[in-house]
């Protein structure tokens, strides 16, 4: 049914209704990321959010639409949190809401009236470079981390995961915002639709382009990964249950020629060093499957410069005991593991379930190495001869912090494992946003990834985010063996880096001192000829 122009010019007037709408469009963006991952969906998601932010009027509006439309995308796409933080996750998301205000600005801007060719092609890049330094500027750990960047959405879509080997997530993201806009003036202006529509194609084009040139990882082995995955356990001596299911499903591995075990994140409740019978009792398992095993402590802990506190520790251990490799999680979730301020913010552990104590964070990132085949055609199995796979751990979200696996990477990491557990929430969006993680970081680098988890969703990826085996979903308590193809080659993005991000900032640089400069000279201008002069001056 179609909105009478009348009836929709009075909702677009009444700033109830507006308001309303620019949450409604804000949110809109979440469908094309997991569960419903309606990945096409992201290409159009924001032209309702850009249309009305187009017919704003005033700048005031504008910001207001912005803000609104951001506020309503961190609600809907972080809306699993409801649970954990209640009323604070809104009030988190008006305040980080407002970094979208001055994109409103922008896009009203471009966006607004009758745009010229040249004036399409400037909103074809600013726009999305706008929208790329909020992302940025978001990804800081202390406003929740990189979690629901738009590019993140096309995980699955392989030509997208070859842009990100090239650009990162930051390519992916700028690429999406691109097509959203050029739509948006397809429907909007009808004089801009020859250069909007030039810009889809030159997108198009240069997708093709990237698949065709940009460097591919080589395969350079297979290892044998299992992924142990308890399930939920809940309930008295819950740490405990959990341990012992994960010793039996561990032991069930035995004859299956291995490489590496690995358990979720929090899979030990206790510090090894001060419990040597738990430490006995993995060691044990190791020499029973044949292969060491990465666990992850989450415990009050000492680290090697003598602070002592709760660490989530990715600890490796062999046949004899723990190997001395341990690697502190360093991005800690704000909230769920500390609290920012907490002088100023501690009431917010009585309204959910906000960490009671801050747990402590490690100094530097880690590579670990355990015994396996590095080259093809050689037997899987620990006992396959003297070469060492080098291993980078990553502990929960860090998972979703490029700079992370790329350091690693560049660090000489042949395989990427990420220890999760998204238990507190089991029945949200969030397991499948988290798992879809690994695809991305995955293309990204150039090497394979493996997501392991304590109650789903356990994945594993290869060198080019393409899924291998079937995952274990959130259902399951068990374990499964994967035979991950290990790659060699270094990608672009590896290489450069954030590139996309500091060509963003280059753009918006240009065009605040090309719209300074211009202001300026307005306000300067010459008195026209003729013109009479001020009473008392020549």
């Amino acid at each position: 049914m179609r909105i009478p122009a009348g009836l929709r010019d009075r909702l677009l007037r009444s700033p109830r209704w507006r308001g309303g709408a620019a949450l409604l469009a804000g949110a809109l963006p979440a469908l094309a990321f997991p569960a419903p991952s309606l990945w096409w969906f992201a290409y159009v998601s924001l032209v309702p959010w850009l249309l009305l932010i187009r017919t704003a009027g005033t700048g005031r509006r504008a910001a207001l639409d912005g803000w609104l439309g951001g506020a309503g995308y961190l609600l809907a796409v972080h809306h699993w949190l409801l649970p954990s933080l209640h009323v604070f996750l809104v009030v988190l998301a008006a305040l980080l809401g407002l970094l979208w205000a001055p994109w409103g600005l922008l896009v009203s801007r471009l966006l607004g009236g009758t745009p010229s060719p040249a004036g399409v092609v400037a909103a074809l890049v600013v726009v999305p470079s706008g929208w790329l330094m909020i992302e940025l500027v978001r990804s800081w750990e202390g406003l929740g981390g990189p979690w629901g960047l738009l590019g993140a959405s096309q995980w699955q879509v392989p030509a997208a995961l070859r842009v990100a080997s090239v650009g990162g997530v930051w390519l992916v993201s700028l690429l999406v915002l691109v097509v959203n806009t050029a739509v948006a003036l397809l429907l909007a202006a009808s004089g801009a639709r020859t250069v909007a529509a030039a810009g889809i194609v030159v997108c198009a084009l240069a997708v093709g382009a990237t698949g065709i040139w940009a460097p591919e990882p080589e395969q350079s082995g297979v290892a044998r990964i299992a992924v142990v995955q308890p399930g939920v356990i809940d309930g008295p001596h819950s740490i405990e249950r959990r341990f012992a299911r994960s010793e039996q499903l561990t032991r069930a591995l035995a004859g299956r020629r291995l490489d590496l075990v690995v358990w979720g994140e929090s899979s030990v409740g206790k510090d090894l060093a001060r419990r040597p019978d738990l430490a006995a009792r993995i060691a044990k398992l190791s020499r029973e499957v044949g292969a060491d095993v990465l666990v992850n402590v989450d415990a009050r802990q000492t680290d090697a410069s003598g602070r002592t506190g709760i660490f989530k520790s990715a600890v490796l251990v062999g046949p004899d005991g723990p190997t001395g490799e341990r690697y502190d999680k360093m991005r800690l979730v704000p909230f769920g593991e500390y609290v920012p301020a907490r002088s100023a913010l501690g009431w917010a552990t009585s309204l959910g379930r906000a960490a009671g104590e801050d747990r402590l964070r490690g100094t530097r990132q880690v590579l670990m190495s355990v015994p396996a085949p590095t080259a093809p055609g050689l037997p899987t199995g620990t006992g396959a001869g003297q070469h060492r796979l080098r291993i980078g751990p990553l502990v929960c979200f860090e998972s979703a912090f490029p700079d992370m696996s790329r350091r690693l990477t560049r660090d000489g990491a042949q395989l990427l494992i990420a220890q999760s557990s998204t238990s507190s929430f089991q029945h949200g969006w969030a397991p499948e946003q988290h798992a879809s993680l690994g695809a991305l970081r995955a293309a990204e680098s150039g090497r394979p990834m493996v997501h392991a988890t304590l109650t789903g969703i356990s994945t594993v990826y290869d060198a080019r985010g393409r899924r291998v085996g079937a995952p274990l979903g959130k259902d399951a308590s068990r374990s499964a063996v994967f035979d991950v193809p290990l790659a060699r080659g270094t990608t672009l993005y590896v290489r450069l880096g954030d590139w996309p991000v500091h060509g963003a900032l280059g753009v918006l640089a240009v065009f605040c001192t090309y719209q300074g400069t211009r202001s300026f000279r307005r306000r300067t201008r010459v008195q026209p000829v003729g013109a009479t002069a001020p009473a008392g001056r020549p």
